[in-house]
């Protein structure tokens, strides 16, 4: 896109952000809408309240320090963070942390709000420029819930006895303790209230709250805004130091985070081709080291998936796929690891199992996508997609081969005999003549 396109494409989304009745908020789900306008009342009453509050040269100044780093890390980041939030599902976790929260434990709450709409207009302007941009509303209520997390966590601190981080520098482990409390109520109230205005129904809890790895970085991001408003609330020239180690951090996270996309099928969430080859090969390698270990492996097959695709189109057919694999998740062990292998095909490892039990578990996934209605919108109108089954066919390590591409041969042979002998049913290696 030239220079010429960019500008009028920015010029059109300007004219769809100064047009209220093309704002995309009015399309959202009607929950969405009145969760979003909520917010966004209470963040403007928080700052109306608090307001009044004095307002001292230092903390101008602070302010501006914290604008100004706050938007050379976003600059210097800006294609890492980009990258970072193609692969991540949560979205509430974000650097911008350090920065907010250090102002939490400086500023008067007014101007907190102040830092967070100067940080939010420049993400917004810069929106404007990209392709794949942010919807007005989605940069206006994220801004909003960051508004009320710091305005909560400041009230906490206000009623603390250490009101900031410089009566904490004078309180001593009192101060410790305090700040250290103010961080969790920020943490805590900063994902709690995100919930709610997340777009996607049916999410599990790893994707509304984050896993191990996304928590981690906001607590590092909270501690990092601790040691930020140290810093400046003892040797502010120092503060510039915390730049360099921050985008290091951003880029780690973001390695990791391309790992995981990397082993994960973006349809459905479960393990790629390549994931789930990984995980069983280590099991396989273990299971070779223990006397008397075996494990399963369930190939799975979608019957007549071509006739959803041709009666609702892909997107309903990418529903069922969705639905099909959080079927099977929550019909199995937590332990075990479901793949999908293109198409309608789904794979499972089972580990440490017994041959005898692996046949009750494939029969439990059956009756379970056979139970399976999934609803979809065609337009204004809900559809229900039900009628599902599936073919399932079973192979078990060692007696159906010590190779993992044997296993995966034996468990794709029966179901092949599955499929040929009618459809809907289980059919183990066994079984197969």
């Amino acid at each position: 896109m030239d220079g010429a396109e960019t500008a009028h494409s920015a010029a059109a989304r300007i004219g769809d952000v100064l047009s209220p009745r093309r704002w995309k908020l009015w399309a959202q789900r009607p929950g969405l809408i009145a969760y979003c306008l909520l917010i966004e009342l209470v963040a403007v009453a928080a700052t109306v309240a608090t307001a009044g509050r004095a307002t001292r040269v230092r903390d101008v100044v602070i302010l501006a320090g914290l604008a100004g780093l706050a938007i050379l890390q976003a600059e210097l980041g800006r294609q890492i963070e980009r990258v970072r939030r193609l692969v991540s599902d949560t979205p509430h976790i974000n650097m911008t942390s350090v920065w907010t929260f250090a102002g939490v434990l400086l500023l008067p709450p007014a101007l907190v709000t102040a830092l967070v709409a100067i940080l939010y207009l420049h993400l917004g302007t810069r929106s404007l420029y990209r392709i794949r941009r942010a919807p007005l509303f989605r940069v206006v209520f994220n801004a909003a819930l960051v508004v009320v997390t710091c305005h909560v966590a400041a009230a906490v601190l206000a009623r603390s006895g250490v009101p900031s981080m410089y009566a904490a520098l004078d309180a001593g482990w009192a101060g410790v303790i305090v700040i250290a409390i103010v961080t969790a109520t920020y943490f805590v109230v900063g994902a709690l209230i995100t919930v709610p205005g997340l777009t996607v129904k049916k999410r599990s809890f790893r994707t509304l709250f984050g896993g191990l790895g996304d928590n981690l970085l906001e607590v590092a991001t909270l501690c990092l805004g601790v040691l930020t408003a140290l810093t400046l609330a003892t040797l502010p020239a120092l503060a510039l130091m915390i730049v360099p180690p921050l985008l290091v951090l951003h880029r780690a996270v973001l390695v990791k985070q391309l790992e995981i996309a990397a082993t994960t099928d973006e349809k459905t969430g479960l393990f790629n081709t390549t994931g789930w080859h990984s995980l069983a090969t280590r099991e396989l390698h273990r299971a070779q080291r223990l006397p008397q270990a075996s494990f399963g492996v369930l190939m799975v097959d979608l019957d007549r998936f071509k006739r959803i695709n041709d009666q609702y189109g892909h997107l309903g057919g990418d529903a069922v796929l969705r639905a099909v694999a959080g079927t099977i998740k929550g019909a199995v062990r937590d332990y075990d690891s479901v793949g999908r292998f293109g198409g309608e095909e789904f794979v499972v490892l089972l580990p440490d199992i017994r041959e005898t039990d692996v046949r009750t578990v494939a029969e439990r996934v059956r009756e379970a996508v056979a139970g399976l209605s999934v609803e979809i919108t065609d337009g204004s109108r809900a559809k229900v997609i039900d009628g599902l089954s599936a073919s399932i066919g079973v192979a078990t390590y060692p007696a159906a081969g010590a190779a993992l591409d044997r296993l995966l041969q034996a468990a794709d042979k029966a179901l092949y005999s599955a499929k040929s002998s009618g459809r809907n049913k289980v059919v183990c290696i066994a079984d197969v003549g």
